[in-house]
């Protein structure tokens, strides 16, 4: 049976100050001063000159805002956003607390293009990715670790990550780009699918933003083609290329050894045309990684071998994706959906205990057997943006996860809350508000609800939450 929140006394207090933190917002969005000697707000700020020195710019983003949760669990100072801004195992009671980076990761980097021989250039990447309400780099296998051994009602918040506290977690690679033959990139970077989630959400809408506020970003699991650490890989060449109204784009990770173990490969094929833009993407990642805390009982049999200061669990499968989205621009509005199908398999290649996840750390306990059934996740949405002028835009969308029914024995073909393996699902709807004070300065008001029914919600604690969150983003 699902476990549904009874309304307490201190639940009015609550969501009086939580009332208090959205009119914040909406002042801030209401009362912005116009441009100084600019009174229209349609004619765009001023450009001013990027930190370009020689070709090398240097470039960041420090992002924080307030936010009030009707189920969570303590702040973090290590994962991305602070908080667990969608409904997750362990969400139980009321939080208010300061956030990093719920509108865009923070960060700071260097970039840079020098040219070579007719249209080509060398570019190169390095960047940081870091906590500004802690000054942490973002890390969250810490978080995971940190939360060894403890019950759901007793943990803190705690998610995987593509970013494991490396000093480029954000990227570091390096390559060569032209105008017409197109970029080829190495090194630690972005995905195709991951990229393409970016562009076609309309809440992140090509910015690697909205953390906070939708379902594709709080949760990457359909960014990661089915797993979050597989939005970003390391030892990976990129190829992408424009031509006329065609789009390409092609990526390899290379494991270190012989065959298939560790490997992903990605495609993507697309249009933009008459105001519309489509691609179609596949993704195939062996012995993908969701790593997660140790429970108490896999903590009381770890080997001494492992330190439970950087031991993890997980679970490691072989994952296909497909996925097919599109928008569409008719003046101030934009319009998307997409569609993605993952497949998770049981590893071709199973790794063992003591395999070295990124950011260092260890699995030291895993499992290469939960898909004798092959699960399949499908993810949907839609949504538009409205740029109603320079400065202010909202969107808005609708998220759906389907999971089908892959548990086995007793349970097989279950759909209810029995097993993780049941047929389930998840929905979101979030929405946001943005509004630019200066070229550089900008404050954002914004809410995201998410529910799990089912399979999806099998061990969790409550079956919903309801995100909002006000703050402000400064870029260079």
């Amino acid at each position: 049976m699902k476990r549904t929140a009874n309304r307490v006394p201190g639940i009015a207090r609550r969501e009086t100050r939580a009332a208090a933190v959205l009119m914040l917002g909406a002042s801030l969005v209401t009362t912005a001063p116009a441009w100084a000697g600019n009174a229209d707000p349609d004619v765009p700020p001023p450009d001013n000159a990027s930190l370009t020195w020689k070709g090398i710019t240097l470039y960041g983003v420090v992002d924080v805002g307030l936010q009030y949760q009707t189920h969570g669990v303590s702040s973090s100072d290590y994962v991305a956003y602070s908080t667990e801004p969608v409904v997750q195992k362990n969400s139980n009671g009321s939080v208010t607390a300061p956030v990093s980076s719920p509108l865009s990761w923070s960060r700071i980097g260097l970039s840079g293009k020098e040219p070579l021989v007719g249209d080509w250039s060398g570019v190169f990447r390095l960047e940081t990715y870091f906590n500004p309400t802690s000054g942490d780099l973002s890390d969250g296998l810490k978080s995971l670790t940190l939360n060894n051994g403890r019950a759901n009602n007793a943990q803190t918040t705690n998610l995987d990550s593509s970013v494991a506290g490396e000093i480029f977690g954000g990227g570091a690679y390096v390559g060569l780009s032209s105008p017409t033959g197109g970029t080829l990139t190495f090194g630690r970077q972005l995905t195709l699918l991951a990229q393409g989630i970016v562009d076609y959400d309309p809440v992140e809408d090509g910015q690697d933003s909205g953390h906070a506020f939708s379902l594709l970003g709080g949760s990457r699991t359909a960014a990661g083609g089915g797993t979050t650490e597989d939005t970003r890989l390391d030892h990976s060449i990129k190829y992408n290329n424009q031509l006329g109204w065609i789009k390409l784009g092609a990526l390899y990770q290379f494991s270190g050894a012989s065959g298939p173990a560790n490997t992903a490969i990605q495609g993507q094929l697309g249009i933009d045309v008459a105001g519309a833009s489509i691609d179609a993407y596949f993704a195939r990642k062996y012995d993908a990684i969701s790593a997660s805390a140790l429970s108490a009982a896999q903590l009381k049999g770890l080997s001494p071998a492992y330190s439970a200061n950087n031991a993890l669990a997980a679970t490691v499968s072989d994952n296909t994706a497909f996925a097919l989205m599109g928008r569409y621009q008719a003046g101030p509005v934009k319009v998307y959906a997409g569609y993605e199908h993952i497949s998770f398999a049981n590893p071709s290649t199973p790794l063992t205990d003591g395999y070295v996840d990124i950011g260092g750390y260890v699995l030291a306990d895993i499992s290469n057997t939960a898909y004798a059934n092959e699960k399949i996740l499908q993810v949907y949405w839609a949504g538009a943006k409205w740029q109603v002028n320079s400065r202010f835009y909202v969107a808005g969308s609708y998220y759906g996860y389907h999971q089908n029914s892959y548990a086995t024995g007793a349970f097989t073909g279950c759909s209810s809350t029995a097993s993780g393996g049941c047929s389930g699902t998840e929905t979101g709807i979030g929405v946001i508000g943005a509004y630019a004070l200066t070229h550089r300065f900008e404050t954002y008001l914004g809410s995201v609800w998410t529910h799990v029914a089912d399979g999806l919600a099998s061990g969790y604690l409550f079956d919903a939450t309801v995100t909002s969150t006000v703050g402000v983003r400064f870029k260079f």
